[in-house]
């Protein structure tokens, strides 16, 4: 039936029928119920058995009698504002974000203990081989009606909905498709969820893994809720996934910023913008930020997204708008997968903290800022994420938004240097005589029908504009830190596979993960099904799951950029009342990674007779088989740890230069300055002269003409799209001029 003749038929009975409400993942729609009767009401939801126990209670409703609306106007302002709370769409208890103990579900039965209980969260994705510990869902025993999941709030909860999903796994297709709802205060004595007289009965799901939200009839108050399924896909069994939306009654109040919790406790005490943004309200932030700290950000764009959404990159420095001799660039880069939202906010949040810390003078901030250069992408794939964020955090499902629309996952869409660097290696027989960075990129790259997205072109190109040193991809939906190398030799699923730099890059990753308050609590539980914590919440990418193309290895093999992943939750898209818990959770590791550019060794590298900086000499450091180049104006960096170390300088045309550097325990670079002289013409023709090559850095020549044709297909495709999207308005414009005429 059509919901709004459905609402005027109720209304010709005399009342409103407060309905159970099914969310899919893109329409929203009435609630099967057994009948249509007269308004649901709190003495409709009765105890099945008459006891002495404490009873559920509905929350007030606006949808009730009249007598009740009068009753309502004449109530005092206080009544007014908790009639108004009760309206307000009430957060996740916390299944999928794991605030809710395994402890606190329970189940009428489960097949074994891989598929307890303590499995039936939202999201929660299964082991590769089924029969494991850490199956995809909660299934129950027996497939009958008298099967529950119940979950204990601990405290008195206004309840207002369920979203529920079916069972993740390879294998085995399970969900279910229709439920109750049975509600208590002492987990004995319970009511069922009704609809005016009758149980109401939830629309489930019709797959497993698009999420599905019903909506109680009535906002109800208990402790303790059970989802009852009562059908479900007829060949599979009883599995769910589910989350619970619920408010804490007991001292809590609206708070819109989301800085309090339950008990009115303040979660963060920085004062920032705690919510979700939007495209739209993302560059508000930004330019809110900007003209708040005008003299230390910069705002500009990369390129596009293949809608049309700008990349947009804060700067935040003494002096944002130029490099500066010496100082290091470092980057934190968000949202390449569009669903895996927190890294946004967190990035968001960054720029507003250190925005207010600067300008109260905060030593540490101001340090930061004057010494480096901080460029902040808040968001890669900004198509992905406003589909995600249309359906909202628990409806996004575990895989929306994360593509981008033309279907590209971006962390696989970089060039696989990887492999033509080893491949060069096995057969030069000599790794030593094959190039270990600045490798070029693939021919069939660079070509205009190459499958590489605009928002991947944007990227290389500013990777190449900008002489970055360290930089941090965030992700979500796990807690651990991965360091390159990502993709694997001779393409193993898994396999450790480090860089040269192996010890530095489990510096870095222990510094973010030892910083960070989930990651370092030993008694926290597993996400899904790994076990970071043995690894000490770090791993080599290779050693988790190979990934070819990715931008940490790209950063790495072709500029000078070292780069890591930090997945930040368990919870890709958390609810907005988590972000201050979050941002608190990862402040201080966020800020501590970024001083970690300012360790090992800097300097310039010069012309002996001009005196000026030397670009692209190639920096060697004694037993590391990874060299690094020199920036535009001859200043380099060079990561390393603690030690004393032998460093070589060689520039085309120039005759190299050694020395040793000593790096300090301290969070400082040590200054190692060279000057080269330049090759005499007469030992140049005396070289030729004998039959010997003059050495020429061929591979940097190589580099830059894929870089050019690069950036040519990138324009071509650019104009094309540009054409197609002025022939769409055009024939929009002559259709709605026709509909007019």
């Amino acid at each position: 039936m059509d919901k709004s003749c459905f609402l005027a038929a109720v209304l010709l009975l005399g009342g409103f029928v407060d309905t159970a409400l099914m969310v899919d993942a893109s329409t929203e729609s009435f609630l099967t119920l057994t009948t249509a009767t007269t308004a649901a009401t709190a003495e409709a939801v009765t105890p099945q058995h008459e006891t002495d126990a404490p009873t559920p209670t509905a929350a007030p409703s606006k949808s009730t009698s009249s007598s009740g609306r009068a009753e309502q106007q004449d109530s005092t302002e206080e009544d007014s504002g908790e009639d108004e709370k009760t309206q307000l769409e009430c957060p996740p208890l916390g299944l999928e974000s794991l605030r809710v103990d395994d402890s606190q579900i329970q189940a009428s039965s489960y097949q074994r203990m891989g598929l307890g209980p303590h499995r039936g969260r939202l999201n929660i994705q299964s082991g590769i081989e089924d029969g494991d510990m850490y199956d995809g869902a909660w299934c129950a025993m027996h497939r009958d009606q008298h099967q529950w999941l119940e979950v204990d709030a601990l405290h008195l909860t206004r309840f207002t909905g369920v979203i529920l999903q079916g069972r993740n796994s390879i294998w085995s297709w399970d969900w279910v498709t229709t439920y109750k709802v049975q509600l208590s205060n002492d987990s004995v004595t319970w009511s069922s969820c009704m609809n005016g007289t009758q149980e109401a009965i939830f629309e489930g799901n019709q797959n497993p893994e698009i999420p599905v939200l019903g909506r109680l009839p009535v906002p109800t108050v208990a402790r303790f809720i059970r989802i009852n399924p009562q059908t479900w896909y007829p060949n599979g069994t009883v599995c769910l996934r589910a989350e619970v939306l619920g408010c804490r009654v007991d001292g809590t109040f609206h708070d819109p910023a989301n800085r309090l919790d339950s008990e009115g406790d303040t979660i963060s005490p920085d004062s920032l913008d705690f919510r979700h943004h939007n495209y739209t309200e993302m560059r508000k932030l930004m330019r809110s930020v900007a003209e708040e700290c005008p003299d230390i950000t910069h705002i500009y764009t990369i390129g596009k997204s293949y809608l049309g959404l700008k990349l947009y990159v804060m700067v935040i420095s003494d002096n944002p708008t130029k490099h500066e001799l010496g100082e290091p660039e470092f980057r934190y880069v968000a949202g390449m997968h569009g669903n895996e939202v927190l890294g946004r906010e967190l990035v968001l949040n960054l720029m507003q903290y250190l925005c207010k810390e600067y300008k109260k003078g905060n030593r540490r901030v101001v340090r930061l800022v004057t010494e480096t250069r901080i460029h902040l992408l808040p968001s890669m794939n900004p198509d992905g994420y406003e589909s995600a964020y249309e359906k909202g955090s628990e409806l996004a499902g575990w895989a929306e938004g994360r593509y981008t629309v033309e279907g590209i996952d971006l962390n696989h869409n970089f060039p696989d240097l990887n492999n033509i660097m080893w491949q060069a290696q096995e057969k030069a027989g000599d790794a030593t005589k094959v190039a270990n960075h600045y490798i070029p990129m693939p021919e069939y790259y660079t070509e205009e029908d190459a499958t590489v997205a605009p928002e991947t072109r944007a990227v290389i190109n500013w990777m190449q504009e900008i002489p970055f040193v360290l930089s941090a991809n965030l992700h979500g939906g796990e807690l651990v830190v991965t360091y390159p190398y990502d993709c694997t030799r001779d393409w193993a699923p898994q396999e450790d596979t480090p860089t040269a730099d192996n010890a530095f890059f489990r510096w870095l990753a222990t510094v973010y993960a030892s910083t960070n308050l989930v990651m370092s609590n030993p008694n926290r539980r597993h996400c899904h099904y790994e076990d970071f914590q043995r690894h000490h919440n770090i791993i080599n990418g290779g050693a988790w799951h190979t990934v070819p193309g990715s931008m940490n290895d790209f950063s790495y093999l072709h500029h000078n950029c070292f780069e890591v992943t930090v997945e930040l939750s368990c919870d890709k898209f958390p609810h907005a009342s988590e972000l201050p818990i979050e941002w608190e959770n990862n402040k201080e590791s966020l800020l501590v990674y970024m001083e970690q550019v300012h360790r090992g060794i800097k300097g310039v590298i010069r012309d002996k007779v001009t005196k000026k900086g030397i670009p692209d000499a190639i920096v060697k450091v004694e037993d590391h088989s990874h060299d690094i180049r020199s920036a535009a104006d001859g200043d380099y960096w060079r990561l390393l740890n603690p030690g004393e170390y032998k460093v070589v300088v060689w520039a085309e045309g120039y005759f190299p230069s050694m020395r040793r550097c000593q790096v300090g325990m301290e969070p400082r670079p040590t200054i190692c300055d060279f000057t080269l002289t330049q090759t005499p013409i007469e030992r140049l023709k005396e070289i030729r002269a004998s039959g010997g090559k003059v050495p020429q850095d061929l591979q940097l020549r190589l580099r830059a003409l894929r870089l050019r044709k690069l950036r040519a297909s990138t324009k071509a495709i650019n104009r094309r799209r540009e054409q197609q999207q002025q022939a769409r308005r055009a024939r929009r414009a002559r259709s709605t001029g026709a509909r007019r005429a």
